[in-house]
C-alpha cells in the first residue's frame, strides 16, 4: 500500500508478509529520485515476498540502505539475505553495531555498516535527507525513529505498535481510543520510564507530522497524532510501575 506518492518520492508499506504464529509486522520502503531505503525489513519470513514487491519499483540489487531502528529479530533477522541479494549499506544504532554481524556470516558486513550516533543523524537519500531521531529506551536502549520531511511521515518503530485485528490494518487511526486497548499493555511494559516519554514528546512536537507509522498495526493520522503524543508524554511505564513486590525470591 502506498502511503505517499508525488511521482518522484514514494513511501510504501508492506503489511501482510508475515503468516502463521509470528507477530504481524510492517516493512517500509522509501524511494526518492531513483534511490531507496528499506526500514525494518523483518525476519526471514518476509524476505522473498518483500524482495518481489519492491522489484515493482526498482532493481532491488541497487537498494541504497537497509535501516534497522534497533536489533530485534522481527526488525532485522533477514539481514544476511539482504547483504547477499543487494549492495545496500546497513544503517543501525551505533550501540548495536557490534551485535548486527551476528545475523550474517563473518566478514559480510565489513565496510557496509553505517552506525547512527546517539544524538541522531541526517541520512542522504536521493534529493532528501531522512532524519534519524533518538528514541532511546523507548523499547530498546539504542533506538531510533525515522522522519521523512517530504511525505511528513514519522516511522516510529515499536512506539505506537498496536496489535489490532488484521482486517483493520489498512484503516488509518483517526482517534486514539480506536486502538488504545491494543497498545496500552505493550507500551507500559516495553518503555523504560516516563522521563524519556516526555523528552520524546518535546522533540517530535517540533516536526510537521502528517502520519505516524509504527512497525506493528495501523498508522495514526489527523487528531490521533497529537492525542498519541500527549498520551505517551503522560504515560507511566517500565520502572515507574515497579515495586519491591516485583522483586521477590520465588
Amino acid at each position: 500500500m502506498e502511503l505517499f506518492n508525488n511521482g518522484k518520492h514514494i513511501c510504501a508499506v508492506f503489511r501482510d508478509l508475515v503468516k502463521g504464529d509470528a507477530v504481524q509486522a510492517n516493512q517500509f520502503f522509501i524511494f526518492d529520485h531513483q534511490h531507496a531505503a528499506l526500514i525494518d525489513p523483518g525476519g526471514e519470513l518476509t524476505y522473498n515476498a518483500l524482495f518481489m514487491a519492491m522489484s515493482e519499483y526498482m532493481n532491488v540489487k541497487e537498494l541504497d540502505y537497509v535501516i534497522a531502528s534497533h536489533q530485534d529479530p522481527d526488525i532485522v533477522a533477514s539481514l544476511n539475505k539482504w547483504m547477499v541479494g543487494t549492495n545496500a549499506k546497513v544503517v543501525v544504532p551505533a550501540l548495536w553495531e557490534r551485535f548486527i554481524p551476528h545475523f550474517t556470516r563473518q566478514g559480510r558486513t565489513t565496510g557496509r555498516i553505517i552506525p547512527i550516533p546517539d544524538q541522531g543523524a541526517n541520512l542522504q537519500l536521493g534529493d532528501m535527507k531522512l532524519k534519524a531521531l533518538p528514541a532511546h529506551f523507548m523499547h530498546a536502549e539504542g533506538n531510533f525513529q525515522f522522519y521523512d520531511p517530504v511525505s511528513r511521515i514519522l516511522f516510529s518503530g515499536d512506539l505506537g505498535a498496536n496489535l489490532c485485528p488484521h482486517e483493520d490494518l489498512d484503516k488509518p487511526v483517526k482517534r486514539l481510543d480506536e486502538v488504545l486497548p491494543y497498545m496500552e499493555g505493550f507500551h507500559r511494559r516495553y518503555i523504560n520510564g516516563n522521563k524519556v516519554c516526555r523528552f520524546w514528546a518535546n522533540m517530535v512536537r517540533q516536526l510537521d507530522i502528517e502520519m505516524i507509522a509504527p512497525q506493528h498495526g495501523r498508522a495514526f493520522v489527523g487528531k490521533a497524532i497529537p492525542e498519541f503524543i500527549g498520551w505517551i508524554e503522560n504515560l507511566e511505564c517500565g520502572m515507574d510501575l515497579m515495586t519491591q513486590a516485583d522483586y521477590q525470591v520465588p
